[in-house]
């Protein structure tokens, strides 16, 4: 106990670090998630706006 005095906060500053470091991880993992889903559904529209035009296309040529 002697070379721990009573204002020694090192475990309070280690607690506020892993913290900070939890807290950086889950904002990462939100933003990284969000990108995916972000992105997933760009990709679906596009995926969906080529079957809409190519069905137009099929159509169209069908009464030609």
């Amino acid at each position: 106990m002697a070379d721990r005095d009573w204002y020694d906060d090192s475990d309070h500053r280690d607690a506020v670090r892993r913290s900070q470091r939890a807290t950086r991880f889950g904002w990462s993992a939100i933003a990284g998630t969000a990108g995916a889903l972000g992105c997933a559904l760009v990709a679906l529209a596009v995926v969906g706006a080529a079957a809409v035009l190519g069905g137009l296309y099929v159509v169209m040529a069908t009464n030609h």
